[in-house]
């Protein structure tokens, strides 16, 4: 059973980058503004805590917000995110905001100071999201998420599937879903062949590898039929059908030479490990040796058409 692949997302057209760049723009100088208007307030709270120079309160934190901000959405692009990093602006903002609140005389002047620093952090959590989604999908690195609709109909099932997913690295929703169908039918083989008690007389592999989700319904291992009992016939045995379920393995350098052949084409961002995976055939590990290893391939002739050496 092959496993299905999501729809890709198409490419924004230009219309709509040039929105998004609008919206850039005026997120940028929408919380430009949410910080310039805390200035007062800050530098009010700066002056009862005794700075000689109550100015650079506010400054350091404005200046600081967008510098981590910056710093997070980086980190990102680099795949090498820290997770306390995002919450630095979240904890400066949440200063100013409270430095505004209490500055305010009314209610209403209490919510009017207090939202504009946050707008910053808002429109920062969206670009970091967008940044973390996008490279996440080019390296293949970032796990999918279950639909809440199948969190609420189906709570048990799901979260073994969803268990599933993380320890054994299945990035793809859709991968996770087929994977699962194959293992329930695999487990209704199973029961129909060795009964109720089917767990405890299914063979170990076999057990380990329904565990996994490698064991197809039309590819799992024969077991040899048991001793025909005395005065009755013994029952036909099935001829395998389609392909045998053990094949020679691969090595390493077999699977690489696969891969360069089937990839010769493809484009570098579509070297992922799930896209290795099904191409080739191998496992999620070996997928993502292959990755490593045609995109450093692929980086190192680039550098050379570059350089102009041969």
């Amino acid at each position: 059973m092959s496993a299905t692949t999501s729809p890709a997302v198409p490419p924004l057209t230009r219309p709509e980058l040039g929105l998004a760049g609008l919206a850039a723009l005026a997120a940028a100088g929408v919380g430009a503004l949410g910080l310039a208007t805390s200035f007062d307030a800050v530098s009010e709270a700066a002056t009862r805590w005794g700075f000689g120079a109550p100015w650079m309160l506010p400054v350091g934190i404005d200046i600081a917000i967008p510098v981590f901000t910056v710093a997070n959405l980086l980190l990102i692009r680099m795949d090498m995110a820290l997770a306390w990093v995002r919450f630095v602006p979240w904890v400066l903002t949440a200063i100013t905001c409270w430095l505004n609140v209490a500055a305010g005389h009314s209610l209403s002047a209490k919510l009017a100071h207090g939202t504009m620093p946050l707008l910053w952090v808002v429109f920062s959590e969206i670009a970091a999201h967008i940044y973390a989604v996008r490279i996440g999908a080019a390296t293949g690195r970032r796990m999918e998420k279950i639909r809440f609709s199948r969190w609420l109909l189906a709570f048990p099932s799901t979260f073994a599937l969803w268990r599933r997913m993380t320890l054994w690295e299945v990035t793809s929703y859709a991968d996770a879903l087929a994977l699962e169908r194959t293992r329930l039918l695999a487990r209704a083989d199973l029961r129909e062949k060795h009964g109720r008690n089917w767990r405890r007389r299914t063979p170990r592999r076999e057990r380990v590898l329904l565990k996994l989700g490698e064991l197809a319904p039309a590819n799992s291992p024969a077991v040899e039929p048991p001793h025909p009992v005395a005065g009755q016939a013994p029952k036909p045995v099935r001829k395998p059908t389609g392909k045998p379920s053990r094949k020679p393995a691969r090595t390493t350098a077999d699977l690489m030479t696969e891969a360069r052949a089937l990839t010769a084409g493809w484009p570098v961002e579509r070297l992922t490990a799930d896209a290795l995976r099904k191409a080739v055939g191998c496992s999620q590990a070996n997928a993502r040796t292959l990755r490593d290893t045609l995109r450093a391939e692929r980086s190192g002739g680039q550098l050379a058409l570059v350089s102009g050496t041969p």
